[in-house]
């Protein structure tokens, strides 16, 4: 039985500098919620953002792109306002979103055949180049050393690597099943080290080593406890590294939950209840908090990290999926 909540009473908080927001984009209806983790309620809707899909934002906190799947566009909004800033037309129907580490480019996976990634200048908002890769893009990230995109592709069962100057491909990696979310460690020297890779029909993930491109492990998560049931294919779905690089979160549809793991060691350290279908997850910079977004019940769970504990629910729009996290710095 899914649980019924009343939407929150949506206020006009002004944004600060150093105020944190979690963003999720609602994927079955027709705004997007904005979150403030010291209250946990919703303080902001964009409105009339059907379908959304993935966002990122600048690297001030000034600005969010969001991918609609609606009309193929990315919208540009003022994350002080919620007004529209702009919209920019894509090669064909988008996916996930990453930005680069200094802000000036936008990379849109197009999950449309053949599959791309779209490179997006952020100044000018124009749809600059669109990069071939092998299988329709599903989730694009940029390295945590900035060098690097990396698309991975459900039907194309492979991650493209893509060098973020020069924007060509560098190297490809295949798998036996479909690639969905991927999360990045950093080594000791700011470049990247592993890659945490979750595959269709896998209640796990893959541990890959980004330098010589290859998989080093194979992580099952516990079967118990058994509270849901794998969904379209993807019995986990939503991995993410806290910013502290102590920790990997990776949520479970079987356990209508998120397992804890300890980095480097992948020591397993606990699983919190959230909800049925978790689909997405994001941190607050502190790491105190992870927001897990669920999306068979319209919900967004606020867990504690270190009590391992959910903290907060909010009820949020129509099937919520992908979420981030911005620091507004300015």
């Amino acid at each position: 039985m899914k649980t019924k909540l009343l939407l929150p009473l949506v206020l006009a908080i002004p944004l600060l500098a150093g105020s944190v927001r979690i963003y999720q984009t609602n994927s079955a209806g027709d705004d997007l919620d904005v979150i403030d983790p010291q209250t946990n309620k919703v303080v902001m809707k964009i409105k009339d953002l059907e379908a959304a899909h993935g966002v990122t934002f600048s690297p001030d906190g000034a600005r969010a792109y969001i991918t609609c799947e609606a009309d193929s566009t990315v919208w540009t909004v003022s994350t002080a306002t919620g007004e529209l800033a702009g919209k920019t037309a894509l090669s064909g129907h988008p996916n996930n979103i990453a930005i680069s580490k200094d802000g000036r480019r936008l990379f849109v996976a197009i999950v449309s055949a053949p599959g791309a990634v779209d490179v997006i200048e952020s100044k000018t908002l124009a749809n600059v180049k669109t990069i071939p890769v092998k299988g329709n893009a599903h989730n694009v990230y940029v390295t945590p050393d900035g060098r690097f995109v990396v698309a991975g592709s459900v039907v194309g069962k492979n991650i493209t690597v893509i060098d973020e100057q020069t924007l060509e491909p560098a190297w490809n990696m295949a798998f036996e099943e479909g690639v969905r979310p991927i999360a990045f460690e950093a080594g000791q020297d700011g470049s990247t080290a592993r890659m945490f890779v979750q595959l269709s029909n896998l209640h796990g993930f893959a541990v890959v080593d980004f330098k010589t491109h290859r998989e080093v492990r194979r992580v099952s998560l516990p079967e118990e406890p058994h509270r849901g049931n794998a969904h379209s294919g993807a019995p986990s779905h939503g991995i993410g590294v806290s910013p502290d690089g102590k920790m990997l979160w990776v949520n479970s549809s079987v356990a209508s939950g998120v397992f804890a793991y300890s980095l480097p060691d992948l020591r397993l350290l606990g699983n919190v209840a959230t909800g049925s279908t978790p689909d997405w997850l994001t941190f607050t910079p502190d790491s105190k908090l992870v927001y897990v977004a669920n999306a068979g019940d319209n919900y967004v769970s606020a867990v504690d990290t270190h009590l391992l504990k959910e903290v907060a629910r909010i009820a949020v729009g129509e099937v919520p999926k992908r979420n981030g996290t911005v620091v507004v710095t300015r």
